[in-house]
């Protein structure tokens, strides 16, 4: 059967690009190797920016029955700690709800979904076939971290330095704050809690891969030391492409979205906000049908997240010191302007700003010269 656009992989990028392309009109099928619900390996973490985007393609809904978190506390690699509101509420939602609930949505919206493991791509004139089974005039891979689309473009994984490990599980918590806290130890690395609002959270350990293999027990061990007293369960462990190597986004009617366009975020892990905004950004451009849908992708991505991307691998490569961390915490305290920047650089698709650059910089003049 022949479709306008095929969607490689129903998570939220994927689901998003079939909500997108169906309200442009076109014909989508969905494929993912899973059926739904079923879990995925995350932070769960959804910020207010992907709920925007989400309203945007009308979809409501995702984040009910958990509470709102309303704030966020940060601990420095050195320490300093800092928690203030968020500057809009966030949500913990498991994926295996969230990505059913998306998925969903986009059946409700006219896209085919169907239970699919493909395994090879191959150019025709009228398009692109899947397995010898599925024509479509575009593809879109949405299909993750390990993405077969990506891999049949020619482009491999991230290497070293440009890949993030993590660790994730769910524990008791009476928690009802985000706590991220950072350490110097094989930095950039840091554990996280995201409370679920059920006397549970999520807990998870982190840490940019730098050509040494780590394994399961090492990270949960790190977990453990940095969240004392964390017994988790459903542990899990994932790969996160950071955004500082991104493959290029499309070649002809073959578009890359999500983690398989490695938009992770850099200086946080954050993807949620990236998966439901390049998806929504794809099937848009997947809509217009296989000529040019590659540049009209390309344009749309870089004038949506260009400026943000080039801010957030600005700010990758600056706390690549700890120290640097150590100021822009001891900064946010003292300015809620300064915290309220972290966050949307970090969470969403905020840039640096003057104000933010010099109180940091400040912040590194007092710490430079205090007496070792």
């Amino acid at each position: 059967m022949s479709y306008d656009v095929a969607i490689v992989g129903a998570g939220p990028a994927g689901s998003a690009a079939a909500l997108a392309a169906r309200r442009a009109g076109a014909s989508v099928v969905l494929l993912d190797r899973a059926d739904f619900p079923r879990d995925k390996p995350c932070g769960d973490g959804i910020a207010a920016e992907a709920l925007d985007v989400l309203a945007d393609l009308g979809v409501t809904g995702v984040t009910d029955g958990r509470p709102p978190v309303a704030d966020l506390r940060l601990v420095a690699p050195g320490g300093t700690e800092v928690a203030r509101p968020l500057p809009r509420p966030a949500y913990t939602v498991p994926r295996r709800i969230f990505d059913a609930r998306l998925v969903a949505a986009a059946v409700r919206a006219g896209a085919e979904l169907r239970r699919h493991t493909v395994r090879a791509i191959r150019r025709v004139p009228s398009g692109v076939v899947l397995d010898d089974r599925i024509e479509a005039g575009v593809v879109i891979g949405a299909d993750g971290a390990g993405s077969v689309v990506r891999r049949a473009l020619g482009h491999p994984a991230n290497p070293h330095g440009h890949l993030a490990i993590a660790i994730r599980g769910y524990a008791p918590s009476d928690g009802a704050e985000q706590l991220i806290r950072t350490t110097r130890a094989r930095w950039p690395a840091y554990a996280w809690s995201f409370p679920l609002g059920d006397g549970t959270a999520n807990v998870g350990y982190g840490e940019v891969l730098r050509g040494t293999s780590v394994s399961r027990a090492y990270l949960l061990g790190r977990l453990v030391e940095l969240l004392p007293g964390t017994a988790p369960t459903g542990l899990r462990a994932h790969h996160l492409p950071l955004s500082t190597h991104r493959p290029p986004p499309a070649r002809g009617p073959v578009l890359l979205a999500g983690d398989a366009l490695s938009l992770i975020n850099p200086f946080t892990g954050e993807g949620i906000f990236y998966a439901v905004l390049s998806g929504t950004l794809a099937g848009t451009a997947a809509a217009g049908g296989p000529e040019r849908a590659a540049a009209r992708y390309t344009r749309a991505l870089r004038a949506r997240l260009g400026r943000h991307l080039r801010h957030s691998g600005l700010a990758a490569l600056l706390t690549r010191q700890p120290r640097v961390v150590d100021a822009a915490v001891r900064a946010a305290g003292r300015d809620g302007a300064v915290f309220d920047r972290m966050v949307s650089l970090g969470l969403g698709d905020g840039v640096f700003d003057l104000r933010t650059i010099g109180r940091i910089g400040a912040e590194m003049a007092r710490i430079v010269a205090m007496p070792s």
